[in-house]
Formats: structure tokens, C-alpha cells, sequence
């Protein structure tokens, strides 16, 4: 399985010969460039501008909105409602991706610790795609708790500040320190197989244009 981010909350989830998914396409009034997307399923956490720019997706048969269980080429997903709950109810949906014994789940725009029936839902998750950069998302301390949590193999940060982002969001560099990481590993892109890493580790991607 490879996984690509284009910056935000946007990535490419896709396997050789499989199904190929785009979440939370941005549109180019968040400040980065629209990058060109094909997939057969786009997913949408919120319904805003900054993540539902199906315009920038080509070929997708798929969309979904929101929370249930789908089955689409052979590949499992689930919607699992994030929604917060204060004085107003803030939409959100978060995604878990199973392609065989492979299990990744995308947050969305989390702004909360989710209670324990919200992460039995979850259940068990290899590669946790978590916002980290505040917003209206979690902050690096909250993400970190999030992710003790889930007890991912691979942490991907997303929904952090970007040099040209509109959003004034923190940092990756804040969520590393809150993580005891001095340096982050830097790859343009995740690739995950059937062999998993003992110890849990931090990736993070460098956005494509």
C-alpha cells in the first residue's frame, strides 16, 4: 500500500492493481496549489470548501459523506461519526481504510479524544493519519494522547501549518517535541507491507504538488 499527502488533510490511498482513494480534496482558496487527482473513491470528512473539492478528483465512481460500512473493490471502509459536541455540533467523519490485513484510519478535522465505544469502532489501526496543528483540529498534545490510544504502527501527520497555507495552524515541529522527536523522518511517500514496524513510528510526508 502507498500513501501520498498533498497537504491539508488530502492523501492518496492506493494499492497495485486495487482501489485507489483520495480523501478530503482542498480547494485553492486555503493558499496551496490544487494538485491532479484520479481515485475511485473520494471520501469527505466535512462539507467545506477545504475538504470537499470534488473538482479536483477525476474518474471517482464513489463519494462518501458519511458515517457506515461500504465494501468497494474488494476494499473495506467505515465511516465513523467524530462529531464534537459543545455548544454546537461541528460535523466530522473520519474513514477506516482496510485493504486486507492492512487497517488505516483518516480523522478528519478531530478536534477531541474520542470515548472509548467512539475507538472500539475504530478498532485496530496500522497507519493513523491524525491532525496535529490545532485550528479547528486537535493540538499536538491532544493528538499525541489520540494516538496513545490507537497504538498505530505508522503515525502520519496531516492539518499543520505549510509555507503558502492560508490557515494559521501550528507546526509540525511542535507535535514532534510533544512525540520526544527531535528529528522527523521525511519521506515523499509511505509505503506500508505486510511487515510492520515493532515500535511505533512517525512519518512525516512531504506534500506533492
Amino acid at each position: 500500500m502507498d500513501i501520498t499527502w498533498y497537504g491539508q488533510n488530502c492523501f492518496k490511498i492506493t494499492e497495485r492493481g486495487r482501489l485507489t482513494i483520495i480523501t478530503d480534496p482542498f480547494s485553492e482558496h486555503i493558499g496551496l496549489a490544487i494538485p491532479k487527482l484520479k481515485a475511485d473513491v473520494v471520501t469527505l470528512s466535512q462539507n467545506h470548501p477545504d475538504y470537499n473539492n470534488l473538482e479536483a478528483v477525476k474518474g471517482y465512481e464513489h463519494v462518501l459523506t458519511g458515517a457506515g460500512e461500504y465494501e468497494i473493490g474488494g476494499v473495506f471502509i467505515y465511516g465513523i461519526p467524530l462529531h464534537y459536541v459543545g455548544e454546537s455540533v461541528v460535523q466530522n467523519v473520519g474513514y477506516v481504510f482496510k485493504y486486507d490485513d492492512i487497517s488505516v484510519v483518516h480523522l478528519g478535522n478531530l478536534s477531541h479524544v474520542p470515548d472509548q465505544s467512539t475507538l472500539e469502532s475504530i478498532g485496530e489501526v496500522h497507519v493513523a493519519l491524525v491532525p496535529v496543528g490545532g485550528g479547528n483540529a486537535l493540538k499536538a498534545s491532544a493528538a499525541t494522547e489520540v494516538i496513545s490510544l490507537l497504538e498505530p504502527s505508522y503515525i502520519v501527520p496531516m492539518h499543520y501549518g505549510l509555507s503558502g497555507l492560508n490557515d494559521h495552524l501550528e507546526p509540525v515541529e511542535k507535535f514532534l517535541k510533544e512525540m520526544g522527536l527531535s528529528k522527523a523522518q521525511e519521506e515523499d511517500m509511505l509505503r506500508v507491507t505486510g511487515t510492520l514496524p515493532e515500535q511505533p513510528q512517525v512519518i512525516v510526508l512531504r506534500p506533492q504538488a
